[in-house]
């Protein structure tokens, strides 16, 4: 089947250069079962999936002459043995070895003559211990209709579900001539079916007064975020190599519980006061200049929940919406609290806040929803310039309760954002049985220091807790 690349799509296959490739990546840690977990039995677990995330299977080709937007057609070459692949560490690997190889999977890009995914088995990871480190392109993962692969592998239980048998016979690939001969009739055709489609979402809009008032907040958003002007001058911001690191940090949810129901504010504000924390004394320590004024602007999109949306049988359903939110760290602050008091004022005016998703709404949510999420929130900070922030910093809640992949225990999830152009940090957050986990990624070059900031991240938590006990 050939399905043209939607705008959005397009720009993300066409955003990316070699210095920064535009995938949303993921690092599962694993508890390695009694008979392991092979090599063959995930292949078997994701091939059973791959139902659920069709476009998986399905390539990129452009058309003659940029005539019109790419399209996706199924890869009749498709080899899963090559999209899943096998690594090792020198038993027993540590933590810091499992960095490093991640930061070097995560520097290669794509494939783009196949479907735009990859998946590694590491073994040989020490504690009895494997991980899953998945890496796919943006331009593959909507959020709607497409999901990430790792919102499908995981289980709520330790016995996998019964999946009927797939037959997946792909469709032939289309010719040059019929891909232009198509791209000529859209061109014919474009404007009146432009005009159609606008008609019925105006019907669809004004039908219901909800969302029309919804439609004009979101659109004062976006107008608000993208007048704030550029970022402040940072050295988060500079030339991005096309090397990377790769370093995770990890809290207690309770203790992030108590600071928030000490200052009677949300988990998402003490996540940025402990980043804004961490980020004061990264500065300090290279010897920037930090005075009482200083800010870092963060882009920390949102996630938001249709309240009639909500489906949790079908694995395809929009499971949330994400609102752009830019939001200045006071860095320049000493006191935690009052850091934390800042911050929690300016969410407070951000129209979304009322109904972001928390940890009780995702586990009605079909699958593993954080990689999918992850995906959502770069994909609405690509929509704005670079130049309106320092870093992109994504926060999703995922389940409270154990996960499996392939019946093997999930202990840890983190994410591995993408960089942004002259962006040479980026941190993603996951809330998961338990823990708030933080997936940092870093150019290789310019934050040759990120293995700071775990400890800072501790130490900025360490505070809040402190003066709220």
């Amino acid at each position: 089947m050939v399905t043209r690349l939607s705008a959005s799509d397009a720009s993300f296959y066409r955003l990316e250069n070699s210095s920064t490739p535009m995938y949303v990546g993921s690092l599962q840690i694993l508890r390695k079962p009694r008979n392991g977990l092979s090599y063959e039995t995930l292949l078997e677990t994701v091939e059973h999936r791959l139902p659920q995330i069709p476009r998986y299977r399905q390539k990129v080709r452009e058309v003659k002459f940029g005539l019109a937007r790419p399209v996706w057609i199924d890869d009749r070459d498709f080899d899963i043995t090559y999209h899943i692949r096998r690594s090792a560490l020198p038993s027993p690997g540590s933590d810091a070895q499992l960095h490093d190889l991640v930061a070097r999977l995560g520097s290669r890009p794509l494939d783009k003559s196949r479907p735009l995914w990859e998946m590694y088995l590491v073994e040989g990871l020490a504690k009895n211990r494997v991980a899953i480190y998945t890496k796919s392109h943006q331009a593959l993962v909507n959020g709607m209709t497409a999901l990430e692969i790792g919102h499908v592998i995981a289980d709520r239980t330790q016995k996998p579900p019964v999946f009927g048998e797939d037959i997946w016979i792909p469709a032939r690939e289309p010719s040059d001539r019929r891909l232009l001969m198509g791209a000529l009739g859209e061109w014919i055709t474009g404007p009146s079916a432009q005009a159609a489609a606008v008609r019925s979402a105006v019907r669809e809009t004004v039908t219901n007064s909800e969302q029309l008032l919804d439609l004009g907040r979101r659109v004062a958003d976006i107008a608000r975020t993208a007048a704030r002007g550029t970022a402040p001058n940072s050295p988060l911001n500079t030339r991005v190599s096309r090397n990377r690191r790769f370093s995770v940090a990890s809290g207690s949810l309770d203790e992030f519980r108590m600071v928030r129901g000490r200052y009677d504010c949300d988990i998402n504000d003490v996540v940025l006061a402990v980043v804004a924390g961490a980020l004061r004394n990264w500065l300090l320590s290279r010897g920037e200049p930090v005075t009482s004024t200083t800010t870092v602007r963060a882009m920390a999109p949102m996630s938001v929940y249709p309240d009639a949306d909500i489906d949790s049988t079908s694995p395809g359903q929009a499971i949330s919406e994400v609102s752009p939110f830019l939001v200045d760290l006071p860095v320049g602050e000493a006191n935690a609290v009052v850091r934390l008091s800042q911050i929690t004022h300016a969410t407070e005016s951000h129209s979304t806040a009322a109904s972001l998703v928390d940890a009780r709404t995702i586990v009605t949510l079909s699958g593993f929803a954080p990689p999918t999420l992850h995906a959502m929130g770069i994909r609405v900070a690509t929509s704005f310039s670079a130049r309106l922030f320092n870093l992109l910093i994504t926060n999703v809640p995922g389940p409270q309760k154990q996960m499996y992949v392939a019946g093997t225990k999930l202990l840890e999830t983190y994410a591995v954002p993408p960089l942004l152009h002259n962006q040479v940090l980026a941190i993603g957050v996951t809330s998961y049985n338990g823990m708030l986990y933080f997936g940092i990624n870093a150019d290789r070059d310019a934050m040759s220091d990120v293995d700071m900031l775990p400890g800072l991240l501790r130490e900025s938590l360490e505070e809040l807790v402190d003066a709220a006990q």
